[in-house]
């Protein structure tokens, strides 16, 4: 039954019919049951931009077009115009995950490590299924030295997104200082 409501939400999606919120959650929960269990890295890549392309819809134009914004002048490496689409964003939208994430970004970009985690612990409460968000916790724990921390949200990461190889090598990475040296 899960496969042909996905099958039939995609098939909408790909007509550019427009879902009501409730309808797009289920897409993304379906999608992230799938992104899961996918096969293979090329699976997985496709299911996950599938994820975030539904996560990125905020239900008003308004929002969506300040996330635009935000997500431009991140790509142009303009942090302050990022910061500055994003924070009101968040302000005007403070229960769209997805934007606390963008901002956590920019804060990221910028260096700004407490702000950036502020903002992905917000993405979290909103989203606790936001690979993007666990992963950039796991890089700030990382960054900060704090490698069993990392180690947990990379951890979760991989239990939504398997197939991710720069997780599995951080993983690995942090593997002896966090689990010792095996006898």
């Amino acid at each position: 039954m899960r496969k042909y409501k996905s099958a039939v939400a995609a098939f909408l999606l790909t007509l550019g019919v427009t879902l009501g919120p409730v309808q797009a959650e289920d897409v993304a929960a379906d999608l992230l049951e799938q992104l899961a269990q996918a096969e293979d890295e090329r699976a997985a890549d496709r299911l996950e931009r599938q994820v975030r392309q539904e996560w990125s819809k905020s239900g008003a134009a308004s929002i969506d077009l300040l996330l635009k914004r935000g997500q431009d002048a991140l790509e142009v490496d303009n942090i302050d115009a990022a910061l500055e689409h994003l924070t009101a964003l968040t302000d005007h939208a403070p229960d769209f995950a997805e934007g606390w994430h963008t901002l956590a970004l920019a804060y990221y970009r910028a260096e700004l490590f407490g702000p950036a985690a502020d903002a992905l612990e917000r993405t979290l409460a909103l989203n606790p299924d936001h690979f993007g968000a666990l992963r950039g916790l796991g890089a700030i724990f990382e960054q900060v030295d704090k490698p069993h921390l990392a180690y947990d949200a990379y951890s979760r990461v991989l239990s939504l997104r398997p197939h991710d190889s720069d997780v599995i090598d951080a993983l690995e990475r942090l593997e002896l200082r966090v689990n010792g040296q095996t006898l």
